[in-house]
């Protein structure tokens, strides 16, 4: 199951109590201070994990607190400080306060690491107060307490290309052509539930990551269909690549509709370098496939007749491909505010 946003309560650990004691030795009625320091709480740490795809896990667990610190002891043993927690989430992932939904970071590196709770100092017991004028405190500080704050966690995954277009354009036979991905793929709409991503190999020692996302209808960016919940992952993606069924009504209008529907979204999506893909054309007539030698929509976008099926215009495709990602003037998109 793909699960791409969860809110989670976390909690630090307290810090141990400092303790008042006295050198207590044979000998030695008035011995001086001992009391030891406590030990540190445990900090909760969010990591990055390049081998997650998904949030399932918050599903099922939604708290977590680490331990606090021990208190500190006679002779002047400091207290034993708690460990950290450690919660992995996939490449990707976004971090907010639940509260104010403002962005606490962004986790795009594997293994980068965010102090999302930060720990309780252990207090200091009394042998620390202890002074040529004051040689026999009988005080001592307590743990300050951990932080702890509900945070939500948002995945937008990381791939190079974005395909995009309406249910039942190809997109999921296309990557299924040009990579290893396998999925669902069926003549209904919105056989694709959930983003899938693909490596595709090209040349001999070059790759790059395709996304192919659930089917956009009009209305996408007000949540109709599977709507704004997919949209949001392609907001990473370095090249557009709109998907759009040769044999329909009108591809002009189709591509229209499409770009409309990520500029209601975030207009700075359509700053990425786009491709125009007119799959299918092995269903198109004679007639048709003449009116697609002449067809354009956008100067400066490159129109590519192909088929994921008999294979042709793949080459041309991914050729296409390959040189936007070269493309030095391409920049990650900002991600939007709240």
């Amino acid at each position: 199951m793909f699960i791409d946003q969860a809110t989670i309560y976390i909690k630090a650990g307290k810090g141990g109590n400092g303790v008042i004691s006295f050198r207590r030795e044979k000998f030695i009625p008035k011995g001086g201070p001992d009391g030891g320091n406590g030990g540190n709480g445990g900090s909760i740490i969010v990591r990055a994990d390049a081998q997650l795809t998904t949030l399932m896990d918050f599903r099922y667990k939604r708290n977590y607190k680490a331990q606090d610190g021990e208190p500190g002891m006679g002779s002047n043993k400091t207290g034993k400080s708690a460990d950290d927690v450690v919660i992995r989430v996939p490449t990707g992932t976004i971090i907010k306060d639940a509260g104010t939904e403002a962005i606490l970071v962004d986790l795009v590196d594997d293994d980068q690491e965010f102090l999302a709770a930060r720990a309780g100092k252990g207090g200091k017991g009394n042998a620390e107060f202890a002074t040529s004028t004051k040689q026999a405190p009988r005080f001592a500080t307590p743990g300050t307490p951990g932080e702890e704050k509900n945070i939500q966690l948002e995945l937008k995954l990381l791939a190079d290309v974005g395909l995009v277009g309406f249910p039942n354009a190809g997109k999921s036979t296309l990557i299924a052509r040009i990579s290893a991905a396998k999925p669902k793929i069926a003549d209904y709409p919105f056989t694709t539930l959930i983003p899938n991503l693909g490596i595709v190999r090209y040349g001999e020692y070059k790759s790059f990551v395709v996304a192919d996302m659930p089917g956009l209808i009009e209305g996408a960016h007000e949540g109709k269909g599977l709507g704004i919940q997919f949209l949001r992952h392609i907001e990473r993606t370095r090249v557009l690549v709109f998907l759009i069924e040769c044999t329909g009504e009108d591809p002009k209008e189709q591509y229209t509709t499409l770009v409309h529907e990520l500029k209601s979204f975030n207009e700075a999506m359509l700053k990425k370098p786009q491709i125009i893909a007119l799959s299918k054309v092995d269903l198109a007539d004679d007639k048709l496939q003449k009116q697609l030698k002449k067809i354009s929509f956008k100067k400066n976008i490159p129109v590519i007749a192909m088929s994921a099926v008999t294979g042709d215009g793949i080459k041309e495709l991914l050729d296409s491909i390959w040189k936007k990602l070269q493309t030095k003037t391409i920049k990650q998109t900002k991600i939007p505010k709240g």
